[in-house]
């Protein structure tokens, strides 16, 4: 049997815990990799009360389902986005709307409470995001100069290391989605927030190649990059549609819409090659789950969430445990 197929709730929070559980063991996932929002995981609730914890996981076993991480984007963005405006008032409490200091306070207690949730849970990985102070200065005019980005990686150190002390004593790992947004976004970003925080072990990578794809980064060359650093992975495809008119930062376009520089499509309908990601998380050794996020504005989502499971399951395979030419010695 390959890793664990699971499903990320995060776009699914809409639906009760209690209808997208039923779902997903009907579709044929081992698990559900939960995301905080909605009804599916409140952090505040599971990091004080057992009861909570307990009628949450019932969901799961009643479908036969289990939980290896739980995600938190929403709160974890909000830690170092300093641009915190009318986007960001939907990720935190209402009566914080137009409060930036006031988010970032929220957000940073968030992501102290979702490492003790996930420990009361039993579950060793939580994945998200952390934000970043310095992603609007990407193209570099007005000039950007080396002292501001220094100060950006600064900045994410300074308001992370007190919320991965948590995760230390909680013996729970962050895992960042390295995504546009965030303080790393593709290999040398990714060593750069390494450094930033000394390479502590709490912090690592939720591996998820859509992001690196359509930046033309090699999804597989990240893998060996960060060989000890993979500490779960999203399976999700992406595809680049550039036209000749348009251009890979998508024109403002919204995701789905025609001219579009790239998209993300469901599983084995883009131009990700998974065959080779799977071989390189083979050569790595990683053994935890394989979690779909299933992203595709041109498909109903209940057939691509069902099309993707059995497309990973079918993807995967174990490592040889031979090699295949002893055979051949008869010596």
């Amino acid at each position: 049997m390959g890793r664990p197929v699971t499903l990320f709730t995060g776009q699914w929070a809409d639906l009760p815990l209690e209808v997208m559980a039923k779902k997903a063991a009907e579709w044929g996932y081992d698990g559900l990799e939960l995301a905080c929002w909605g009804d599916h995981m409140d952090v505040v609730q599971a990091a004080k009360d057992p009861k909570y914890v307990s009628k949450q996981l019932k969901i799961l076993e009643k479908n036969g389902l289990k939980c290896w991480a739980i995600s938190n984007h929403l709160a974890g963005q909000l830690v170092c986005d300093l641009n915190n405006d009318g986007r960001s008032d939907i990720f935190a409490p209402k009566n914080l709307a137009g409060d930036a200091k006031g988010q970032h306070k929220w957000a940073i207690e968030q992501m102290k409470l979702t490492a003790k949730a996930a420990q009361n849970l039993g579950v060793k990985v939580v994945n998200g995001f952390t934000g970043s102070s310095i992603w609007h200065l990407l193209y570099s005019f007005p000039p950007v100069s080396a002292q501001m980005v220094e100060a950006g990686f600064a900045d994410f150190a300074a308001k992370w290391n007190p919320i991965l002390d948590v995760f230390g004593k909680c013996g729970v790992k962050f895992a960042l989605e390295v995504h546009p947004t965030e303080i790393a976004y593709d290999i040398v970003t990714a060593e750069r927030a390494l450094e930033a925080i000394g390479k502590r072990k709490e912090f690592g990578f939720n591996f998820d190649p859509s992001h690196l794809h359509w930046q033309m980064v090699n999804p597989v060359t990240f893998i060996e990059a960060f060989p000890d650093r993979i500490y779960h992975s999203h399976m999700k495809d992406a595809i680049v549609t550039l036209d000749g008119r348009s251009g890979i930062l998508s024109s403002h376009l919204d995701f789905g819409k025609p001219g579009r520089g790239w998209d993300f499509r469901s599983l084995g309908r883009g131009g990700v090659n998974f065959e080779e990601i799977i071989r390189a998380l083979n050569r790595v050794g990683y053994t935890g789950p394989l979690s779909v996020e299933w992203e595709d504005s041109g498909m109903d989502r209940e057939h691509g969430a069902a099309e993707a499971c059995q497309f990973v399951r079918k993807t995967d395979f174990k490592p040889s445990a031979i090699k295949f030419d002893k055979q051949m010695d008869n010596r």
